[in-house]
């Protein structure tokens, strides 16, 4: 298995992944969030391959200050084997080697299974709230359940 940046050719497998592992939302086209990624100078999807096949992903990016990781998916069949840490490993590698010095995440309030796994590979509560607004109203009623 290799954990390598994946390319627009791998757009389709990374978005099946990330539907199967429950990671998309119905106002986040998981397929555009893929290009915009492997498309900029200051983001990348690193994948695992295991013969052929997507069988774990990381977005990762930074802003200039702080590097982001999203989009950590891991097969069902290759959970507990330490891909995902080898993967947030490998996001952490990344984002170093762009002369960021902190790296940063977000996890849904009511995934407390997910919150331990970061946990136990050292990230902590930074004690910031994450506000955001849709700027596109569509999007706004779609995520307010209206529309």
């Amino acid at each position: 298995m290799q954990i390598l940046p994946l390319t627009l050719d791998h757009a389709d497998a990374a978005a099946r992944l990330w539907s199967a592992c429950g990671l998309t939302r119905p106002w986040n086209d998981p397929h555009a969030d893929f290009r915009m990624a492997v498309s900029g100078a200051s983001s990348q999807v690193l994948g695992a391959v295991a013969d052929d096949t997507v069988v774990g992903t990381v977005m990762v990016g930074h802003e200039g200050h702080r590097g982001w990781i999203y989009y950590l998916a891991i097969a069902p069949t290759h959970r507990g084997s330490g891909l995902g840490k080898a993967l947030v490993e490998a996001a952490e590698r990344w984002v170093e080697s762009q002369g960021i010095p902190k790296v940063m995440l977000m996890i849904r309030a009511e995934n407390d299974a997910v919150r331990r796994f970061y946990e136990r590979l050292g990230y902590v509560d930074q004690g910031v709230s994450v506000l955001g607004r849709f700027l596109d109203e569509d999007l706004q009623r779609m995520r307010q359940g209206s529309g």
